[in-house]
């Protein structure tokens, strides 16, 4: 898989693309990156990219000509393009999996200030909120989005890793203990010891639904549906 990152502060993915599991499944061939400053695509001869918004407001809003000639430079028949805005679909795994499934190349660009001139939505293919928060710019939303798909392509992590995360049934994962049993006087539940593994997946699946129902009654409320073949 190809990524490539629209921003205008692309030395923020430095250190996302040179760490831990992202950086191995580059060294691996699996997904390759390229980070574009889509200013270097401004025709202005200050290179500028953003003006004031018509009906008057506060806040600069970035031109369409910029990004436009830089989403058409590398757009293929295969890519998807993505604009990470507080006004889109809010992300879920299932969003995560079906993208990782259907494309080979995504666009994934970052906005700054008050967003991009709504005409973008004509040369864009998805909106993407990652929460109910306003953030400074994309750049963060841009990299969580590539970890959470490049995390499910083969060779990255264990499909036994994949198959017990949270979300794959709309719960939360249960709780992982280790070394030592005992700490300050906080013990290790001890079912976990009991080498009875019916009775542990027992307890791991009630702890996985008492939590979902306490964190997330949205997601114990699909599980109650899933369960029923809803």
């Amino acid at each position: 898989m190809k990524i490539s990152f629209i921003s205008l502060f692309p030395e923020m993915f430095n250190g996302f693309i040179n760490s831990s599991i992202i950086k191995r499944s580059v060294k691996n061939n699996i997904v390759e990156f390229e980070i574009i400053n889509f200013r270097d695509f401004s025709k202005d001869k200050h290179h500028k990219v953003d003006d004031y918004q018509y009906g008057g407001g506060s806040g600069m809003v970035l031109m369409l000509q910029p990004i436009v000639d830089c989403i058409n430079s590398i757009k293929t028949e295969n890519s998807l393009v993505i604009l990470m805005t507080p006004k889109g679909k809010v992300y879920n795994q299932r969003i995560a999996e079906e993208i990782s499934k259907n494309y080979n190349h995504l666009i994934i660009i970052s906005g700054h200030y008050e967003g991009f001139d709504e005409r973008i939505k004509n040369y864009i293919d998805i909106e993407i909120s990652i929460g109910d928060y306003i953030l400074t710019g994309g750049e963060l939303p841009s990299m969580i989005i590539a970890d959470s798909i490049i995390r499910l392509m083969d060779g990255v992590i264990s499909k036994d890793s994949l198959i017990s995360e949270s979300f794959n049934d709309y719960l939360l994962d249960y709780p992982v203990y280790t070394k030592p049993f005992d700490f300050n006087g906080h013990k290790v539940p001890d079912v976990l010891l009991s080498g009875n593994h019916k009775e542990i997946q027992s307890y791991r699946l009630n702890e996985r639904i008492k939590i979902t129902k306490l964190n997330r009654p949205d997601l114990y409320k699909k599980y109650i549906k899933f369960k029923k073949g809803e």
